[in-house]
């Protein structure tokens, strides 16, 4: 039996799950098997997780914490400019949307349940970023006025969109920066094309 420390037992039991997500789903995850798999008895994952649920709720704590850094990332590898900084951002969602579809799924069903305040908690600073830079955008007139809620809904929706599109075999994946460029190139261009209008 390995000699897990305590950090390490619970790493291990995150990574050996979340390969199992990929594979099987969520449904299919055991604390039991995790425990033959990684060569520890089979009480040891209780004591970092006392149930099936605690280490579902844990995964998704760790997916949108891996969200946020991706995206935070990639805003700053994108340079100073704000269509650059969008692009990347929409990009790099869509990327992880593809990566880990079963995780971002499990993510957001976690989100939702009662009693999950902590992956709540934690997909907080990533839609915060998002909610950021729709407002910076809409000051520096590079996005259309109006209520930023809304504007992230649609824009959620696109990017969710072409992540399922690409996961469900509807669209190659070699496509995804080319959409998600033109996705921004829809957004960014509304002002303009609405300001002609009224002018």
């Amino acid at each position: 039996m390995p000699p897990y420390h305590h950090g390490q037992l619970r790493t291990a039991l995150l990574e050996a799950a979340e390969r199992s997500l990929r594979e099987s789903g969520a449904e299919q995850l055991s604390l039991r098997e995790l425990a033959r798999e990684i060569g520890v008895s089979h009480a040891a994952p209780r004591r970092h997780f006392p149930d099936r649920q605690s280490l579902l709720y844990a995964l998704a704590e760790t997916g949108f914490a891996r969200l946020d850094t991706q995206l935070r990332a990639a805003v700053a590898e994108a340079g100073e400019g704000y269509v650059p900084q969008l692009r990347a951002t929409v990009t790099a969602y869509i990327r992880f949307a593809t990566d880990d579809a079963a995780l971002l799924e499990l993510m957001f069903g976690s989100k939702h349940r009662p009693g999950a305040e902590r992956v709540v908690a934690a997909s907080g600073p990533a839609f915060t970023l998002m909610d950021e830079l729709i407002v910076r955008g809409q000051a520096e007139g590079r996005l259309a006025a109006g209520d930023p809620e809304r504007i992230g809904i649609v824009m959620f929706a696109t990017m969710q969109g072409i992540a399922t599109m690409i996961n469900t075999g509807l669209v190659r994946p070699g496509l995804l920066d080319d959409l998600a460029e033109t996705a921004v190139e829809q957004f960014i261009s509304g002002p303009r094309e609405s300001s002609a209008r009224s002018g």
